[in-house]
């Protein structure tokens, strides 16, 4: 059903950003720190899918310029971090032009 597209996606990027977590608890680890699972009050963008899909890309912009300053404060200090931080970024991207994409169907 084409009325379901817009939360099939949202459930699958859910798990990319799941990933990304594991990724990033991983590197934590490994460079002798400790994760914690801090995080902001939840914002859905209200109860219409428009307020949702724009939160959605909103959510998404942060993070790509986030992860854009964070790989930039990395520099050439560790290859891996910033590798990791880059295909980060690119799967951000990707979820912001996924939710754009359903945004332009209104």
């Amino acid at each position: 059903m084409p009325q379901c597209d817009p939360s099939r996606v949202t459930e699958a990027i859910a798990v990319d950003e799941m990933r990304h977590m594991n990724w990033l608890a991983d590197l934590i680890v490994k460079k002798g720190g400790k994760p914690s699972m801090e995080h902001k009050e939840l914002d859905f963008g209200g109860d219409d899918l428009r307020g949702q899909l724009q939160m959605q890309v909103m959510i998404e912009s942060e993070a790509v310029e986030r992860y854009k300053r964070h790989i930039e404060m990395v520099g050439d200090a560790d290859k891996e971090v910033v590798g990791v931080l880059r295909h980060i970024l690119e799967e951000e991207r990707r979820h912001r032009k996924e939710f754009r994409m359903r945004l332009e169907k209104f």
